[in-house]
């Protein structure tokens, strides 16, 4: 991991051209479906398996800056559904950091899961590979692989008001 750079609020400039700067991911962006999903789910009389249907949009995202760090990415909305009821969704975005390589998922399910993955990608990779790990909360960041770049966990609130 690179040394935290002296200069952490300079932004590079960004490529209003987001598919030419996917990389690994560039092959992803668009509509893909398999009816070929299989979800076991634990039951007291024992494991109910069921087959499910995903329909995935993978839309690029505007880069995005963070001081130093410049990402371009890739938005999905991924509906799931069985022959015989609907079910949930979830919206998750693919990161790629060019300058370092560093490729990133976060999922956020809505049951109150979320998970973030890394792991590193070259342009032209044909296998794509994250992981995510538990580790306590104020260790995430310094777990997955960034730029040397200063940042810290800070808590965070949001209030809504009718």
């Amino acid at each position: 991991m690179p040394n935290i750079l002296d200069d952490v609020f300079t932004e590079p400039e960004v490529s209003p051209d987001t598919l030419a700067n996917l990389g690994p991911l560039r092959r992803l962006a668009g509509v893909w479906q398999s009816d070929q999903g299989v979800d076991i789910n634990p039951k007291a009389e024992g494991p109910e398996r069921r087959v499910f249907r995903e329909h995935i949009r993978m839309d690029p995202i505007d880069g995005q800056t963070n001081g130093p760090q410049l990402l371009y990415g890739l938005r999905y909305h991924i509906h799931i559904n069985t022959p015989e009821e609907a079910i949930t969704f979830h919206d998750q975005d693919w990161l790629w950091e060019p300058a370092t390589g560093v490729i990133m998922q976060t999922i956020a399910i809505p049951r109150g899961q979320v998970v973030l993955a890394g792991g590193t990608a070259t342009p032209d990779d044909d296998h794509i590979s994250v992981e995510a790990r538990r580790y306590p909360l104020r260790d995430l960041l310094d777990h997955l692989p960034r730029r040397g770049v200063s940042h810290r966990l800070l808590p965070h609130r949001h209030h809504l008001q009718r």
